[in-house]
């Protein structure tokens, strides 16, 4: 899931696609029993990362969204379905302020058609206080199926460390970079970085989700985007409590 990146101005749009990762690891199966693979058709089938915020409420980036979207839960290998749980999603809520050219406000609520059954492979993910803040140089985990090295898609769950850059840095690249929205994540020096297939997974930090892969700034260039979960909390408890309304 890993590919060496490189700089490019402002001016330049973001890319929701991501390029490989390099130099991440295989998980430890089940390790991560939050994580959820997403598939999502619309005028295609794409892929991307999702994790459980309550036994039937999955959190993902908006422009994951589709017209019709399944969940599986408990996976690691993706060629060996057994004992997953394959689940519809009911309804998806992207947040009102997406936008899709600039992937501002890149989070969506998926409520599902029923709920997960937790347990050694499938649990939920605790998610932050309105006034945490992931700060520079804190160095958080993410994980998904995304593209490897070798440009394959892969089958078994991948992890990396990563590293919080300063604002300025993403900002530097891209006049759309909100601070206050979003986090700017990978060192360009260690060449490690989400890639396609690996939006919408969580950027968790000592246990906890602080933030959605979202977006590259442009073809190949690091730090990537992700969106801040901190500052999306109101929104998340009012949609949370929306979706649960029978």
């Amino acid at each position: 899931m890993f590919l060496v990146l490189v700089f490019l101005v402002a001016v330049l749009p973001v890319n929701a696609e991501g390029g490989e990762i390099i130099w991440g690891t295989e998980s430890k199966p089940h390790s991560r029993p939050y994580m959820a693979f997403i598939r999502s058709k619309d005028t295609k089938l794409f892929r991307c990362g999702g994790f459980l915020v309550a036994r039937d409420i999955v959190m993902t980036a908006a422009h994951c969204n589709g017209s019709t979207i399944n969940v599986t839960l408990g996976v690691h290998n993706l060629k060996k379905q057994k004992n997953i749980q394959l689940i519809p999603v009911r309804k998806a809520i992207l947040h009102e302020g997406f936008n899709n050219e600039t992937l501002v406000n890149d989070i969506m609520l998926l409520k599902l058609e029923r709920k997960a059954q937790l347990n050694s492979a499938v649990d939920t993910i605790g998610l932050p206080k309105s006034k945490d803040w992931v700060k520079p140089g804190q160095v958080c985990t993410v994980a998904g199926w995304g593209s490897l090295a070798n440009c394959n898609s892969s089958n078994t769950l991948q992890e990396v460390n990563l590293e919080v850059q300063k604002g300025q840095k993403c900002r530097s690249m891209s006049q759309t970079y909100n601070d206050s929205l979003q986090l700017c994540v990978g060192n360009p020096s260690e060449n490690k970085a989400t890639g396609k297939g690996d939006s919408g997974g969580p950027f968790v930090c000592k246990g906890v989700a602080q933030g959605i892969v979202s977006c590259q700034l442009c073809t190949g260039t690091l730090p990537r985007v992700f969106t801040r979960i901190s500052s999306y909390m109101p929104w998340i408890r009012k949609t949370m409590k929306l979706l649960q309304e029978p």
